[in-house]
């Protein structure tokens, strides 16, 4: 997840950089001084919405193409249905929700693991997926 964590801050400053560069061209610099100073762009509705957007294409993108974001890649494990398939479009939303809900209980949804009999998070339950760890590859000479 730390991994993961890292890549969608790099994500989310260099979208919140491209959008204030946008804002900049669209308003110019001496206007988008003065609401900044005013308060006006403090919790910007549509700049909250594109992150969103955002960090749920970069985890939706990998997750319903291979089952595995770069963090996930390192360590081995993949998101997947019960069958080895890719989960589709929807899964993803509902990991990706569910999973924020996770957070927001104090990650209790990511320990829960740890009591299901199955190994599952919440997430992998809403969303009828689950996360396996793939074997290794050892190539002996």
């Amino acid at each position: 997840m730390f991994y993961d964590f890292l890549l969608c801050v790099a994500l989310l400053i260099v979208v919140t950089f491209i959008y204030k560069l946008v804002q900049m061209a669209i308003l110019g610099s001496e206007r988008l001084r003065q609401l900044s100073d005013a308060g006006a762009l403090d919790g910007d509705p549509l700049l909250s919405t594109l992150l969103f957007f955002c960090l749920f294409g970069f985890f939706a993108k990998f997750w319903t193409h291979k089952g595995q974001t770069l963090g996930m890649q390192v360590w081995g494990l993949r998101v997947q249905n019960s069958d080895g398939t890719a989960i589709d479009l929807w899964q993803a939303l509902l990991r990706f929700l569910v999973a924020i809900a996770s957070w927001l209980c104090f990650g209790l949804g990511h320990f829960w693991m740890l009591w299901d009999k199955r190994g599952r998070t919440w997430q992998d339950m809403y969303s009828s997926s689950q996360v396996v760890r793939l074997p290794k590859n050892i190539h002996k000479k």
